[in-house]
């Protein structure tokens, strides 16, 4: 997901952007229509094809316009009607509701986009994210991702029908102690994978990070808080979506002002993360994870004990992903081994009191 064509979308041509509004217009009426005749008959195949279609046409115009955050949000209800027209899913009137709010939220963003207003009381993201994560369940809780999509964007939890309200109730129970927590969680989980499809070189980073940053921090005698780590392991990269790619994905030799962009981004992420209430821990760790424990690191230049536990331990694991794929063509067991002989020769850049427990988890990771 490109986070920034949802916060600050720009645009490129205004009569393209017309066009794609006027466009939108036209199809809106038809998509509200035909959602309520699929209430009524829900296994009606020609709706549901009529549908698709509709999407298809939103999102072809929208990238054929330059309208990016059109595609953002047409896509995954493409990819859900698609998956409704092949009876891989059923519909339910949980579904209709986050078509039409994403309908609706579409039409109000290009609106403002077009008067030149902030976007920002619209929560895209979240919308963005809950649709995609939508688009791709494989764990039959669609009515339960619904229902946390439509309270995210719009603060308030949908009426259910009797048997919608007897799924969401068994699921939301069991996290009633801390279901934003969860949700919270999901959300994030969701944006670094997001952040991993950018490249194929990233396939799989979040669970590697999360796993050895989990167990790393199981294995000391004096561990953090694991939700706040989890969280930070999600977030950690997420300030890299709003810089240019070419600084953080071609590899090349930067200039002096496009290191000091490139280092900011732990900032911009923590930024982001410390605005949602119950995650000023993970925030922390976000914003010091490249900080060094002899003040060589950016963006504060902290050392010692002013670098909080969290960010010691994100910094190793994530130091020991970049190394590991930087040698992953020498085959993975030699890449595993080479980046930790990496890490542990770096003995200035990583606090000692961490190395130990991560090259434990390393050391089992190899004998398996």
């Amino acid at each position: 997901m490109n986070i920034a064509a949802l916060l600050h979308p720009t645009v490129v041509d205004r009569e393209s952007l017309q066009e794609f509004v006027d466009a939108l217009i036209d199809q809106i009426p038809n998509i509200e229509r035909d959602i309520v005749r699929l209430k009524r008959n829900p296994d009606d195949k020609a709706l549901i094809a009529d549908l698709f279609r509709a999407l298809h046409n939103i999102k072809g115009d929208a990238a054929m316009c330059h309208v990016d955050l059109g595609v953002l949000i047409a896509h995954p209800i493409e990819t859900l009607l698609d998956r409704l027209r092949s009876n891989e899913i059923g519909f339910s009137e949980l579904l209709a509701e986050v078509i039409l709010l994403a309908m609706d939220r579409l039409e109000l963003a290009v609106e403002a986009l077009n008067s030149n207003r902030s976007l920002a009381q619209l929560k895209l993201v979240e919308l963005v994210s809950g649709l995609d994560i939508l688009a791709s369940d494989k764990t039959g809780l669609l009515d339960v991702h619904s229902v946390q999509l439509i309270e995210a964007v719009t603060g308030f939890r949908p009426v259910l029908s009797s048997s919608a309200q007897e799924l969401t109730q068994a699921v939301f129970s069991s996290e009633r102690r801390s279901g934003s927590v969860a949700a919270d969680l999901d959300f994030f989980h969701s944006l670094a994978l997001m952040f991993e499809a950018r490249s194929p070189r990233f396939l799989g980073r979040t669970e590697r990070q999360l796993k050895l940053a989990l167990e790393t921090n199981a294995g000391s005698s004096q561990p953090i808080d694991a939700v706040q780590l989890e969280a930070a392991v999600y977030f950690h990269d997420i300030g890299m979506m709003f810089l240019p790619e070419h600084l953080w994905l071609a590899g090349g030799k930067l200039t002096d002002g496009e290191k000091r962009l490139l280092q900011n981004h732990p900032t911009q992420a923590a930024g982001l993360l410390e605005r949602r209430e119950g995650w000023r821990g993970a925030a922390e760790i976000v914003a010091q994870h490249h900080e060094m424990p002899d003040g060589g690191g950016y963006p504060n230049h902290l050392k010692n004990d002013a670098i909080c536990a969290g960010a010691k331990i994100l910094a190793i694991v994530d130091a020991f992903e970049a190394v590991t794929l930087k040698h992953s063509d020498r085959g993975h067991s030699r890449s595993v081994l080479r980046a930790i002989a990496e890490v542990n020769a770096c003995d200035n850049q990583f606090a000692p009191e961490w190395i130990v427990p991560f090259n434990a988890v390393i050391r089992r990771i190899v004998e398996t």
